[in-house]
């Protein structure tokens, strides 16, 4: 048997080994930690700060909702969410791999009546109308977080690269949430395109940081319009809050109007339904396409997010022609099945006898002759 000085160098060596695999393991979180900083974005300052304060929407430090409405959990009693999230039943991912299509050519036609709509995934849509090309809330990393670590995963990859886009004339964000507003991506669009960056009040700031020229940055406040090329877009109300790290609603969010010379577009952006959706059909309406918000809904937070049969009600009002749902498929971010949002709203468009196209990941959705509804995510859910 060895005596304790015998087996001294081993403990020493055991010991080391442990201090070095600690060391490293640290070096890795700090590694995969370096972003968080940037990640979180900018704040409100100087000229920036001084215009929010101006908007009708800010009080007390802060963007507000419309009068009357709040953007706070509801109560349930008997009801833990963090168990349900945990052991909940719910099938929060497809079976199989989602079919990601990558856009074919568009037909030939009158580029003056062109309008259509390619869904890469959650929001991030692009809008080919009258010639030119809009993209709204693009997010291509693999997680919708401030770690590359933690945080909602995509359940399908992109259906194209980034720097596979075409050139864009508009880059539009609704609000700075990460499922909506991606540094990376951004960073990605800055290298690979030169179109601006129309946002809310407030969200230049994290542009501003993230190295975006502030020529390439316009901010509006909602009914506030500016042109690009051909087009006219608006930022309109929506309700719902802000928000990159423990400070809430420190910048603007909105929905978005897009409007040619013949074509119409609205863009819900995240937002639980409202007075205000008839309010922007009264003004902004008809529309030709509806791009509208349909997943991550739960009745702990109905006032932020739809519920879809609300989506088909949010379309009706603001008076659109064809609905196509973004919002769902790509992040894991309620309880709800993976599905569900759109069973649910393609039972309420019958139902209502709302026109809906429901594409693939990638398809190019022709507004004047959009494909049928084939039940294509049954088959994988």
């Amino acid at each position: 048997m060895r005596t304790p000085a015998e087996r001294a160098p081993e403990r020493a060596s055991g010991g080391r080994a442990w201090r070095i695999a600690g060391l490293a393991a640290v070096a890795g979180l700090a590694w995969a930690a370096r972003d968080i900083p940037a990640q979180l974005g900018g704040r409100l300052s100087g000229a920036r700060a001084e215009r929010a304060a101006r908007s009708p929407r800010f009080r007390d430090g802060t963007f507000h909702n419309p009068a009357g409405t709040s953007a706070t959990m509801v109560a349930d009693p008997g009801r833990n969410l963090v168990r349900e999230l945990i052991f909940g039943k719910q099938k929060r991912r497809p079976d199989s791999a989602v079919p990601l299509l990558r856009p074919a050519d568009p037909a030939p036609g009158d580029p003056a009546r062109e309008l259509n709509a390619i869904w890469y995934g959650h929001a991030s849509t692009l809008v080919e109308i009258e010639g030119h090309r809009v993209l709204l809330d693009p997010v291509w990393s693999d997680r919708c977080s401030p770690s590359a670590l933690v945080g909602p995963r995509r359940i399908h990859e992109p259906p194209v690269r980034l720097d596979e886009l075409p050139p864009l004339d508009a880059v539009l964000i609704s609000h700075d949430h990460y499922d909506h507003l991606d540094m990376d991506t951004v960073r990605g669009l800055l290298a690979h395109q030169s179109a601006p960056f129309l946002v809310p009040l407030g969200v230049g700031a994290h542009l501003d940081r993230w190295g975006v020229p502030e020529e390439r940055i316009v901010e509006l406040d909602w009914s506030e319009s500016h042109r690009v090329g051909g087009l006219t877009v608006t930022a309109t109300a929506a309700q719902h809050f802000s928000g990159r790290g423990l400070r809430r609603d420190g910048t603007l969010w909105s929905s978005w109007v897009v409007a040619g010379a013949h074509r119409k577009v609205f863009y819900t952006g995240d937002s639980g339904y409202f007075d205000g959706y008839a309010a922007i059909g009264a003004e902004h309406g008809p529309f030709d396409l509806t791009l509208m918000q349909i997943g991550a809904y739960d009745r702990a937070w109905p006032n932020i997010h739809m519920f879809p049969e609300e989506a088909v009600a949010a379309h009706l009002d603001v008076r659109g022609e064809l609905l196509v749902p973004v919002h769902w498929g790509t992040f894991n971010l309620a309880l709800h099945d993976w599905s569900e949002p759109v069973d649910r709203l393609w039972a309420e468009a019958k139902a209502r006898d709302v026109r809906l196209a429901v594409p693939r990941p990638g398809e190019r959705v022709m507004v004047d002759e959009p494909p049928t509804v084939d039940g294509w995510w049954q088959a994988i859910a």
